[in-house]
Formats: C-alpha cells, structure tokens, sequence
C-alpha cells in the first residue's frame, strides 16, 4: 500500500473515531474548541458578528446507563437541543456540547460526567470555550437539563468576564442536592452547586410532563412569573416548533 495513502487513511480513521458523525447543516461549521483540559465540540452559523450569539449548552447526555452504571461514552443519543439550536433562524447561534461528548479526549475520564459533572474545572473549560467564540458580544445563554445549571455556574463566576445579558433554561436541573435529594440518586460529591441564582433577565421552560426534572424542584429556587410551561416531557418530544420561536 502507498505509504501517503495508508498515512492517510489513519489521519481519517482517527478524526472519524474521535467525532460521533452526526448531520450538519449547510449553514452551520463544526469547530472543535481547545481548551485547557479538553477539546469541545460545537457548531456554529455566525452571520453578522455584531449581533448577540444564541449559545445552546447541552445537557448531562449519555452519562449512566439504564441500570445506573457510568457509561464510557457520555454523548446524547439523540441531541433535541442540537436540532433545535440548527432550526433556530436566529443570525449567531452556536450549540455547544459538554466536555468529552462528540470527541474522544484523552483527558476525559467517567468523573467528567458522572459525580464531577459540574466541577470547577468544567465550569473554567466551558467557560473558556464560549469567550473564544463570544469575545466581548452580547451573549443569550441557553442550558438544556443539566446545562442549565453550568450554565448558571458560568454566570455567576465570570460576570464581569462575559456580556450575558438573557439566561434561558429548558427543562433546567437548578440544584443538584435538591435533586439527588428528591430522586434519591446518588450525591454529585465532585460537583459544585448552584447556591444564588444569576441575577440577570431570565427565562424557565418547564415540561409539564417532566419526570426526570419535577417542576417542583424548579419552582424552589425561581419566580413563577420567570416560567413558561410546555406541554411535553423532559425529551422535549414534539416541542421543538415551540421552542424555535423564545
């Protein structure tokens, strides 16, 4: 076999094994962020630079597996907040995954996303993917379940740091003691908590069917006037229309 040839047939099979191959739309470009611990994955459409950006940050994804054993892959199965971020007609949208999902990194270890879920090391890292792309722009921060609690970690710590100037969560975990706590599941001893909520214009959409996330766990720590109910369940089945349009 010529040499260049099988040297690149390794260069492929790497990049193909290191991300999940997934779909992109025209208008959207794959960007692998470096950061100091991983390498994130995102996809972004950035069309007038002095617009805010729209950054949808995932959720916990594949992190246990039906009979609560750590995966070795936390990637989301079927990303709904990915097809929504890649419908949203918005100018500057870019979806952001969690550390170790979509790429292999030799870095990851099941503590990432498992009991460390929400450590202060993901909160830099994630941080300092969303200042790479977001500079000093306005920035509409969006988390889906587990991402709208890093997401309200971020916030807090680097205020001064990121223009945030809306916080939106969808089927949003707020506290995970309050959650582990009421679900009876086991403690996140590697991850910080989500103590005062960012003080900021903000928005909740709450699933009325939610039965990963209860409603009532949300509504212990946010106003009531700050929600919206959405007739559907934590999978965000058949929302995504309605979602489109916040």
């Amino acid at each position: 076999m010529n040499k260049k040839f099988l040297l690149f047939f390794i260069f492929i099979f790497f990049v193909s094994c290191g991300l999940k191959q997934i779909k992109t739309p025209e208008n959207f470009v794959y960007i692998p962020i470096q950061t100091k611990n991983y390498t994130i994955a995102s996809w972004q459409k950035i069309t007038d630079k002095h617009k805010p950006i729209k950054i949808y940050v995932e959720g916990d994804g594949n992190a246990y597996t039906a009979k609560g054993y750590p995966t070795n892959d936390p990637t989301p199965k079927n990303s709904v907040l990915q097809k929504i971020a890649f419908e949203d007609d918005y100018e500057n949208i870019m979806y952001l995954a969690r550390p170790c999902q979509f790429i292999k990194d030799k870095n990851c270890n099941q503590t990432d996303w498992t009991t460390g879920r929400f450590s202060q090391k993901t909160v830099d890292n994630m941080f300092e993917a969303i200042k790479k792309i977001s500079g000093n722009n306005e920035i509409i921060l969006i988390g889906y379940s587990g991402g709208a609690l890093l997401t309200g970690l971020i916030i807090n710590q680097y205020k001064n740091n990121l223009n945030v100037t809306e916080w939106i969560t969808i089927a949003g975990l707020l506290n995970h003691k309050d959650w582990t706590t009421y679900c009876d599941l086991i403690p996140l001893k590697d991850s910080l908590d989500l103590e005062e909520i960012p003080n900021i214009k903000q928005k909740h959409f709450l699933c009325k069917k939610d039965k990963v996330i209860p409603n009532e766990l949300t509504l212990r720590r946010v106003d009531k006037k700050d929600c919206v109910f959405i007739d559907t369940t934590h999978d965000l089945k058949n929302a995504e229309s309605f979602l489109n349009n916040f």
